[in-house]
């Protein structure tokens, strides 16, 4: 009985002690992403429609915001959040950019009667950011109520998106 116990007790120092390599290091916690699509325009013949894939496709809980590129104002870009109205002198919507998502893609769309007659400028080469946060459960909810998600930088700021690492696609 005695050289039993002394087999499982060596047995289990020697299991304990085991180590092997150290693997790489790991992020803390969800990380956020922003995805630039530049140069983008609205056509008749795309339907006044941008499709982006999401690859990896995102899971349920995470959200997901557009922001369009407005102006460049001393070097700073400014952008304005989806969806965003225009409307004509007499105070009639003229058009809208809006957008819809799935956990596999990112659709950005252009919504009016006459979209071709909309000035090019506001429908040619056009230059969005696609912010995907991950969802939290409880916590994002917390975080979203505390954060203005119509402007561009307390969104970046709230939830510490490096947006100097933009990926960045032309489609």
């Amino acid at each position: 009985k005695k050289i039993l116990t002394l087999f499982a007790v060596v047995g289990l120092i020697a299991f304990t002690s085991c180590e092997g390599p150290e693997g790489p290091p790991g992020q803390d916690g969800l990380i956020a992403e922003v995805i630039e699509v530049n140069g983008y325009s609205f056509q008749q013949s795309n339907n006044f429609r941008l499709r982006y894939d999401l690859k990896p496709e995102i899971f349920p809980g995470d959200m997901v915001l557009v922001y369009r590129l407005v102006a460049v104002e001393n070097g700073v870009k400014v952008w304005n959040a989806l969806p965003e109205s225009a409307f004509d002198s007499n105070g009639v919507l003229d058009f809208s950019y809006n957008f819809e998502f799935s956990k596999f893609d990112v659709d950005i769309f252009m919504l009016g009667y006459d979209l071709g007659t909309v000035s090019p400028n506001l429908r040619l080469n056009q230059t969005f950011r696609i912010v995907i946060i991950p969802g939290a459960g409880n916590n994002l909810t917390a975080k979203k109520s505390s954060v203005n998600l119509n402007d561009y930088n307390a969104v970046i700021e709230k939830y510490n998106i490096d947006d100097t690492n933009v990926k960045k696609i032309k489609l």
